[in-house]
C-alpha cells in the first residue's frame, strides 16, 4: 500500500536538523560570494611583465652554444691528433 502525499501528510523534523541545513546553506553561499570576490580581485591584478629573455635573445644564446661546442669538438680532434703524434714519436724512441 503506497502512501498518498496530501496537505494532510505530516513529517517531523528536529531543531538540530534544521539548524544542520541552515548551516550547509549558510556556507554554501558565503563560499559561493568569497569565490566571487576573488574573481574580481583577480581581474584587477595588473598584467604580468613581459619575459626576461626575448625570442631573439633565445636564438642567439642557442646558436653560441652550439658555436661553443663545434668548435670544443674542433680543440678535442686536434688534441688526438696531437697525441696521436707523440704516441708515434714514442714509439719511435722505444
Amino acid at each position: 500500500m503506497a502512501k498518498e502525499l496530501n496537505e494532510d501528510t505530516s513529517f517531523k523534523i528536529s531543531i538540530k536538523t534544521l539548524g544542520g541545513i541552515a548551516a550547509l546553506i549558510a556556507t554554501l553561499i558565503g563560499g559561493w560570494f568569497a569565490l566571487q570576490a576573488d574573481i574580481e580581485e583577480a581581474k584587477e591584478l595588473p598584467v604580468p611583465p613581459p619575459p626576461d629573455v626575448t625570442r631573439m635573445e633565445f636564438d642567439m644564446k642557442d646558436k653560441n652554444i652550439r658555436l661553443t661546442i663545434e668548435n670544443t669538438a674542433d680543440d678535442v680532434e686536434e688534441l688526438k691528433e696531437d697525441l696521436d703524434r707523440i704516441e708515434a714519436k714514442i714509439d719511435e724512441l722505444r
